[in-house]
């Protein structure tokens, strides 16, 4: 990723309180104690006349792709934070899997936990002493070995949808953390969309993050 990339051309939705842009893959939204370029570099560049630049309201990961929601001020990200804490956005990811369920619809219902005390550490394990997390998932199409699942996260833990693939024996292609993904490789892990209730005399906004390149071309040879 450049620090000369178009942040604008990736702005899928815009209003008064809130941004959604479709994040790109490999680039992390908040700095880590290792530095380097982040999401947070870019976002003077959609400020639209406002004196603060927006910020994220809640959190990918660096290699997941796809809708990103951004609260344009303090009043905003409040609004925002309390949806996303209290479970009201419904989140849609598209992901691809090694393997894949024998079923056709199913639920994920795994507490997750931390491994490593170290607070710089965000890898997660399944633990029955964690964190409850439960996510729904459908499969979309299948093909040489490889499925095509929709992601529906009810709560949202660190690396939920990561750590409930691998543990149910199907884990995301690419991923070189639970999964035999290469470090460095293409995570198949997308924010397809986000439906937010950010208005309450309103209908939900929901928004659509074309797929990258690498799921795109895997996801076209399930019939997608």
């Amino acid at each position: 990723m450049s620090l000369t990339f178009d942040i604008g051309a990736r702005l899928l939705y815009r209003d008064a309180l809130l941004l959604v842009i479709d994040k790109p893959p490999g680039l992390p939204v908040h700095p880590g104690p290792r530095g380097g370029e982040t999401l947070t570099d870019h976002l003077d560049g959609l400020r639209f006349g406002l004196p603060r630049r927006p910020e994220a309201a809640h959190r990918l990961d660096r290699d997941t792709s796809g809708c990103l929601a951004l609260g344009r001020h303090a009043k905003a990200l409040a609004r925002l934070g309390k949806l996303f804490a209290g479970s009201a956005v419904d989140k849609t990811y598209w992901a691809v899997v090694e393997g894949g369920p024998d079923a056709e619809s199913g639920r994920i219902d795994l507490p997750l936990a931390r491994r490593s005390d170290d607070p710089r550490s965000w890898w997660m394990k399944a633990d029955p002493a964690g964190d409850p997390a439960l996510t729904h998932w459908r499969v979309l199409g299948r093909a040489g070995g490889r499925t095509w699942l929709e992601l529906k996260p009810v709560t949202g833990r660190t690396h939920q949808l990561r750590v409930h693939c691998a543990a149910s024996g199907w884990p995301i292609l690419g991923d070189s953390i639970y999964g035999s993904g290469p470090r460095g490789g293409s995570l198949h892990l997308h924010a397809r969309t986000l439906t937010i209730p950010l208005y309450p005399k309103r209908e939900a906004i929901t928004v659509t993050a074309p797929p990258p390149l690498h799921i795109a071309d895997a996801v076209a040879r399930m019939g997608g």
